[in-house]
């Protein structure tokens, strides 16, 4: 093998490398908790869909405003792992305890992650709104739109498990990417730190042109 095509190898996999490191998507949105919920407070879910932790130290989250400078700051954790999805409940720890109650009872899953956020100046409206994530730079992170909540109940959360950005308008449905009935509340559906992560399709394109190109010196080497 020659040295050049070693070295377009070992760019390929430090690329992988790369693209499989921690990646935060927003995949569920609860703007009607704070009206239709015994918890009374909105939430939401973000996922790390990398291979690796990510730290969330000074990240923020704001909705409409579009604004680092408005956003408040994401507390009770400090980092997500790898494939893990975490809450956000409006309010402080007092209200996270009550979430976790609300939604399983005596039953709460292993490793379930949960935090909160406050703050003047941030709400989810039940009749369309918008999430922005940001880093402790104020970089955004990730990103969704919504329109009007489910209104009629069993309410539904927007269910947004392909991690999309921009616009999302899905709602769950018990047994689907692991929505099922709150245990204390039985108008409320959701899927609270159940959504599985999903490769990035950066990182499968970038393991196929990989093998791909090991496949094609493997033959061109046989072939001498």
């Amino acid at each position: 093998m020659k040295k050049s095509l070693v070295g377009v190898v070992a760019i390929l996999f430090a690329s992988v490398a790369i693209q499989a490191q921690a990646n935060v998507k927003i995949t569920e949105v609860a703007p009607w908790a704070s009206g239709n919920s015994p918890i009374s407070a909105d939430w939401f879910e973000l996922t790390n869909t990398g291979n690796s932790a990510v730290s969330i130290s000074g990240w923020k989250v704001d909705d409409n405003s579009n604004s680092f400078a408005a956003a408040v700051a994401l507390s009770g954790l400090s980092s997500i792992n790898a494939g893990q999805s975490a809450i956000f409940v409006e309010g402080n720890a007092t209200k996270a305890a009550s979430f976790i109650s609300n939604w399983f009872g005596a039953n709460v899953p292993a490793n379930f992650a949960i935090g909160y956020y406050s703050g003047s100046g941030i709400g989810l409206g039940a009749g369309g709104d918008a999430l922005n994530i940001y880093n402790a730079s104020g970089v955004l992170q990730a990103n969704v739109t919504f329109g009007a909540s489910d209104a009629v109940s069993p309410f539904q959360t927007f269910d947004n498990a392909a991690g999309l950005s921009g616009a999302i308008s899905q709602l769950s449905m018990v047994g689907t990417n692991g929505a099922f009935v709150a245990a204390n509340s039985a108008f409320e559906i959701g899927s609270p730190g159940t959504i599985a992560a999903v490769p990035e399709p950066e990182t499968f394109a970038m393991m196929g042109l990989g093998l791909g190109l090991i496949g094609f010196m493997t033959r061109r080497r046989k072939q001498k």
